[in-house]
């Protein structure tokens, strides 16, 4: 009897507004990963970002994990999962602390790491992440690696991203619930950075919006670091709102038209081309023009991107990001957004797509799976020393293992 295979595997749950997606990655002896699974189910239990509904989420968790698991051929033991919404607050926060052997060590950048996220916040917030920007030696700033130099006093300068307590609880419970460990919740446009943003393009400034169903998520990074991370409660399903009810037509089949034809700018629409448009209830079905379809559609992205661009001013980084703008998502794939943005951002747009990583091609180069393929990329840099994980097909160790995350996340 042969030896089962052993498979460095890590799993990444995107639990979107829209759409649950669920990406399998397998570790490759020389550090790469490649994308082996995939699985979506629609997602019904969340609103802007948040659980609503906690039965309705488990199931689009579970079936996701399913499609993934079953086109791995593995069982995924624990995930890491992407967090979202108009609950996440960020801001940027200065620790200092002395030197104790005249060369800083690791144990003086934690100390200093701990004294800048050492702030008061509210009751009802978790801190999710400690992001380090830069630190200062004796003065001497722009300084990534402390570690070795010399020097007496040691600053850090931090970004620290909170999110609802509840909000955060209530995804972990799903994810259990699935017989499924959270490995960590990451927030989702920190996790999609790491997929599609260049290293230059980290250095020079650039702010990458993700521009999902539910929320449009915006991380700006300069010299190589994020500086600024927000949340605006307005995106695709607005668009899908906005046709339904201009066309008088029920949502799913706004939603269904808003992808096979939708278009941003009305130019890029041949006015010839005739589109059935459902009726609700026993009305009968119309044909319009695609023409007019872009006409309802380009008002809300212009509005989404002159909502971005009042943050970009609000928090002083406009005129930073030189690099321009990178939009990825779901809904940044449709026709004629990338020219529209350019218009109204006044700078270079480009779409962003899953890059540094093999596989499924479906998936590595489409921006839909931005977050779940940044949840890899992050996870294996979260896990320095690398364990076999997610390779078990069967056995007791696993099934005790799920049946025990199962009873944790119901009782």
């Amino acid at each position: 009897m042969s030896k089962r295979e052993v498979r460095n595997l890590l799993v990444g749950l995107d639990i979107g507004t829209s759409k649950v997606v669920c990406v399998v990655g397998e570790i490759l002896p020389d550090g790469r990963i490649e994308v082996v699974g995939e699985g979506s189910a629609p997602s019904r239990g969340l609103k802007k970002g948040v659980v609503v509904n906690i039965d309705a989420t488990v199931q689009s968790i579970r079936r996701a994990v399913e499609n993934a698991e079953q086109m791995a051929g593995c069982r995924a033991q624990s995930v890491y999962v992407g967090v979202s919404g108009s609950h996440i607050k960020s801001f940027n926060s200065t620790g200092v602390v002395p030197v104790r052997n005249r060369e800083v060590n690791e144990r003086d950048v934690e100390s200093v790491i701990d004294a800048a996220r050492a702030i008061a916040i509210p009751a009802d917030q978790k801190i999710l992440h400690v992001v380090p920007q830069e630190f200062v030696v004796d003065g001497q700033d722009g300084i990534h690696e402390p570690v070795g130099m010399s020097g007496v006093r040691l600053e850090a300068h931090v970004h620290m991203v909170t999110g609802s307590l509840s909000a955060a609880q209530n995804i972990q419970k799903c994810v259990e619930s699935c017989g499924l460990r959270v490995d960590k919740l990451i927030l989702q446009h920190l996790a999609s950075s790491h997929a599609v943003l260049m290293p230059d393009e980290r250095d020079l400034g650039v702010c990458m919006v993700d521009i999902g169903g539910g929320t449009s998520d915006i991380a700006i990074f300069k010299g190589g670091s994020v500086r600024h991370t927000a949340v605006l409660p307005i995106a695709g399903d607005q668009v899908t709102n906005d046709i339904s009810v201009a066309f008088r037509t029920p949502v799913p089949y706004a939603e269904e038209i808003k992808i096979q034809f939708g278009c941003a700018l009305p130019e890029f629409a041949a006015s010839d081309e005739m589109i059935e448009v459902k009726s609700v209830g026993e009305m009968p079905s119309r044909t319009l023009s695609r023409h007019t379809l872009a006409e309802v559609i380009k008002p809300r992205y212009d509005e989404l991107f002159r909502f971005i661009r009042k943050e970009l001013h609000r928090s002083d980084f406009y005129d930073v990001i030189a690099s321009g703008i990178v939009l990825t998502g779901g809904s940044a794939q449709m026709p004629g957004v990338r020219e529209l943005a350019e218009a109204v951002f006044e700078l270079p747009v480009r779409i962003g797509v899953p890059q540094n990583i093999e596989g499924l091609k479906d998936v590595v180069r489409n921006p839909v799976y931005s977050t779940a393929v940044g949840l890899l990329l992050y996870g294996i840099q979260d896990q320095p020393k690398l364990v076999s994980r997610g390779g078990d097909s069967g056995g007791p160790g696993y099934l005790l293992n799920r049946v025990s995350s199962w009873f944790k996340g119901n009782f």
